[in-house]
């Protein structure tokens, strides 16, 4: 099962060559790698590459799943690195396996000359529900009992993982990693890390019988774009609130954002993602409301 000691040790990439570093994978109960993983490591593998900025964004697009029992191979090439803003690639790679590639741009700190931002939602942690029998579930939304390093609270006591728990396409997820070191690299790797994991739950969440316990199981998903924008610093392991939303599911697709917000109320990050949910062969299904 992950841990933080197990995340932490997945983001000391051990440097190969120039502009490439190998890194291990975290300990995953299913065969692939969970595409947060990769994402966390891709915002290691930047902040590496121009240690005097923060990344701001990536772009991640996954080809090919990603074997966990095999280490990643991570290819960075910087296409500009200014004093405002650098940009770089980043490829994760399996041998010749090119698994997925990520588009990364950097910033260093600027003042306000204009701001604004949304008002954040209304209520707390305190409010929400624990996630899962022990306050914790696994990124695939299988109940995984006590998971001391990840804490989740669902609002409304939202249950994506039950095929029966019907409700709107949104999860609002409150969350921290209470043992997270005070590193802002860690903080944004962190937050990679989750922000893969909830919005095909939300996608499904109105269509009975489709709970993500059954993923691979009855039917297929997988991610197949994810862009993660980070607006403010925070911290991991400081309450936030993922505040998802599938706006969209249809033609074997979903497509979900999110905008994720401290617990005193700033916006410090957004995501977009974009998911296949297609049948598996073999299995019967009506598919025509996913």
């Amino acid at each position: 099962m992950p841990d933080l000691a197990g995340f932490l040790a997945a983001l000391e990439l051990q440097s190969e060559a120039e502009g490439r570093f190998r890194a291990r994978n975290m300990d995953n109960p299913g065969p692939v790698v969970f595409g947060g993983q990769m994402l966390a490591q891709v915002v290691a593998a930047a902040a590496r590459s121009v240690p005097a900025q923060q990344v701001k964004s990536l772009h991640t697009v996954f080809a090919r799943g990603a074997a966990a029992d095999t280490d990643l191979s991570l290819d960075t090439e910087v296409m500009h690195a200014g004093r405002a803003f650098s940009s770089l690639t980043v490829s994760l790679r399996q041998g010749e396996r090119l698994c997925a590639r990520s588009l990364v741009l950097l910033e260093s700190e600027a003042a306000d000359l204009i701001r604004h931002s949304p008002p954040a939602p209304a209520g707390g942690p305190e409010e929400a529900a624990p996630a899962g029998p022990g306050g914790g579930a696994e990124p695939d939304g299988k109940s995984a009992g006590a998971v001391d390093w990840w804490e989740m609270r669902m609002g409304e006591g939202a249950d994506f993982a039950d095929p029966e728990a019907v409700g709107p396409p949104r999860l609002d997820v409150w969350m921290r990693f209470p043992g997270a070191p005070e590193d802002p690299v860690v903080d944004r790797a962190l937050l990679a890390y989750a922000s893969d994991g909830f919005l095909i739950g939300a996608a499904l969440r109105p269509h009975p019988g489709f709970g993500q316990s059954l993923a691979h199981i009855e039917f297929a998903t997988t991610v197949l774009t994810h862009t993660l924008t980070f607006h403010e610093p925070f911290r991991a392991s400081e309450w936030l609130l993922l505040a998802q939303e599938a706006a969209y599911a249809g033609r074997g697709r979903s497509y979900g954002r999110a905008h994720v917000w401290s617990g005193d109320g700033r916006l410090v990050a957004s995501f977009v993602q974009e998911a296949m949910i297609r049948a598996l062969p073999g299995v019967q299904q009506d598919m025509r409301q996913i």
